[in-house]
């Protein structure tokens, strides 16, 4: 493998930023106190911790006592999957961790268009007198598109105002997976309107296994793990105060920074995909072309090795995917792509590219390249070329 690195993989990993990990680092010794306990230095562990709390959630527009601190994205799912008992909708293309939460339940699953956009339509003549939960995520952790989550939302507040004046009292909640995209697009929960939110500290530079659910003021949800009563009896077990402290450095310094990355990611992104346009006349550019997350790069050539291809960057150290992380430990197809209507040599033949911090105009450039030579390898080889 080569000495010099080209991680274009930021949507299943980030690195900790320098000034997070400087930020956590006294809770890992001299602040190593449980903020439970009653004596003073405990006690100033516990409001930095309430602080830090504070912090995230103004990010998003809510306050401290409406987010449960979790031990990443995958148990806020589950937390806001406990409102459900009979039927939920969830769209076709959601992270594995919605998508075995819903399970679980009595469930059915919202198509996407070809462009994978969930239409508030879908979602309306999916949902029955009987369902507790919508989920669906604020942006695709493959394709990179950007839902339309306030019209799903409208599709939510009618089915409710429905059952109030047929006096039925079954609730009905909207949950949002947010994993994605915070830091890339707006996240705000007014914004957004829904009932519950999910967010992932290792997306945003922060540390992994770190998330929260933001819960809005009335909505009933059971705890998963239950024990000392830690987060309000919600997610019960001693406090992660460094890594609750390293998420919030991390999602201020998202927060802040969020137009200006936003613009040099999608500047570059856009000056990647002409040249491998440029270079592949049968390239497959999946997502919608304007609602897509900035540094999203979802590319596909029919009849070529996708994973092979991978291996073969990755001796050249570039790193790329062929969709999520989590498919890819297990083998299978990518669900996003199927759903999306590609055939399976196109879905094959796919390669995720997702920029970020690490992304810049020199090293894309020289990465681009080196993927473009790897593609025309790969073509030959097929007998494509």
């Amino acid at each position: 493998m080569s000495d010099r690195i080209y991680y274009l993989d930021h949507a299943a990993a980030t690195p900790v930023d320098a000034q997070v990990l400087a930020a956590m680092q006294p809770y890992y010794s001299d602040n190593f106190f449980n903020p439970s306990s009653p004596y003073a230095p405990a006690v100033a562990v516990r409001r930095d911790y309430e602080m830090a709390k504070s912090k995230l959630a103004s990010t998003i527009g809510a306050k401290a006592d409406e987010i449960v601190i979790t031990a990443g994205a995958t148990e806020s799912i589950n937390l806001a999957f406990s409102s459900a008992v009979s039927h939920v909708v969830v769209s076709a293309i959601e992270h594995d961790g919605v998508l075995a939460a819903a399970r679980r339940i009595n469930y059915d699953k919202a198509k996407p268009t070809h462009k994978g956009i969930i239409e508030p339509a879908t979602v309306a003549s999916l949902i029955t007198p009987e369902t507790d939960l919508v989920s669906v995520q604020l942006a695709n952790n493959e394709i990179g598109t950007i839902q339309p989550i306030r019209d799903i939302v409208s599709v939510v507040e009618a089915e409710r105002a429905r059952r109030k004046e047929a006096g039925e009292t079954r609730p009905i909640y909207m949950h949002c997976d947010g994993s994605q995209g915070f830091g890339q697009i707006d996240v705000n929960i007014a914004r957004l309107g829904v009932d519950m939110l999910t967010l992932n500290s290792g997306k945003m530079y922060g540390p992994k296994q770190v998330g929260l659910l933001w819960v809005k003021p009335g909505v009933k949800i059971v705890p998963v793990i239950i024990g000392g009563g830690q987060e309000r009896g919600l997610r019960s077990g001693t406090e992660n105060v460094a890594g609750v402290i390293g998420f919030a450095a991390a999602a201020e310094k998202a927060y802040t920074h969020r137009k200006s990355e936003s613009e040099r990611l999608q500047n570059l992104r856009d000056r990647m995909q002409q040249d491998l346009i440029k270079n592949f006349d049968d390239l497959i550019v999946s997502g919608h072309p304007k609602k897509r997350l900035p540094g999203s790069l979802h590319i596909s050539l029919p009849g070529i090795d996708g994973e092979r291809l991978v291996f073969s960057l990755e001796t050249e150290g570039v790193l790329v995917a062929t969709g999520s992380a989590c498919a890819a430990n297990k083998g299978t197809r990518s669900h996003v792509l199927t759903a999306i209507g590609m055939t399976d040599a196109e879905a094959d033949g796919s390669l995720r590219i997702t920029l970020g911090r690490l992304s810049d105009d020199e090293s894309l450039k020289t990465a681009t390249s080196i993927i473009i030579q790897h593609i025309q390898r790969e073509k030959e080889r097929v007998g494509r070329a």
